[in-house]
């Protein structure tokens, strides 16, 4: 299996033209013209993304008050509902060809769980995935997004790790449309002593862990298939 090339985007991105850089390495990937998988590594500048489910409805405050802000709102190809990114997050987006590692899509999104998961317990907090949403929780507070996309046999979007951003602009919306919901990042966690910088090469190892091995994604395989079978009693 070829190896990952992990691209680091310096300081806060903006939305359009990540999602712009993803088109052209998803066309590029399915093309062969890079031969590689490339996972984008970066942090948002401010902005609310409605996916799929779409999320609007789930904002509750004005335009004007957004403008003021300076915060837009764009349509994501992403599956999923309203969410916001801004600094302080970290921001995957695997460009992985799944037809070549034999991912199932929920396989994938399992493993992009599972590598948050990982990151948080290594740094000492207790993660878990929750049956609401897809995503990593710590207890009813959502701590790590994912939503995904995928063109050609090739995904691209991917996760979100709060690590020491302002939580506020999520108070302006219902996340992910589910009522009732609170953020928390690893910050809010207790998490006082390290910054993205770092999260990012504990998150980095984890998915090149999970995602370079043929064994280790079998092995995810079978935790998921578990995991799915509990979920239905």
């Amino acid at each position: 299996m070829e190896s990952l090339v992990i691209l680091d985007l310096e300081g806060p991105q903006p939305y359009m033209s990540v999602l712009n850089l993803q088109h052209r390495l998803v066309d590029a990937r399915h093309k062969g013209v890079i031969e590689n998988d490339v996972i984008l590594l970066l942090q948002h500048q401010p902005v609310f993304t409605l996916g799929h489910n779409g999320g609007r409805e789930n904002l509750g405050v004005t335009d004007d008050f957004l403008r003021q802000q300076g915060i837009p709102v764009v349509e994501a190809e992403r599956g999923g509902n309203i969410t916001y990114h801004g600094p302080g997050q970290l921001i995957a987006y695997p460009i992985l060809n799944l037809r070549r590692r034999r991912l199932r899509v929920a396989t994938y999104v399992f493993l992009l769980e599972e590598a948050m998961l990982r990151t948080a317990d290594e740094v000492g907090v207790p993660a878990e995935r929750s049956s609401r949403n897809p995503g990593v929780w710590v207890g009813e507070k959502k701590l790590g997004s994912v939503g995904i996309a995928v063109r050609h046999g090739v995904s691209y979007h991917g996760l979100a790790l709060n690590v020491d951003l302002s939580l506020e602009p999520f108070s302006w919306i219902r996340p992910c449309g589910l009522e009732g919901v609170a953020m928390t990042s690893l910050k809010e966690e207790g998490v006082r002593d390290k910054r993205c910088g770092e999260i990012k090469k504990i998150l980095v190892r984890h998915l090149k862990d999970l995602l370079e091995t043929d064994e280790e994604n079998r092995g995810v395989e079978k935790s998921y298939a578990v995991c799915q079978r509990i979920r239905s009693l």
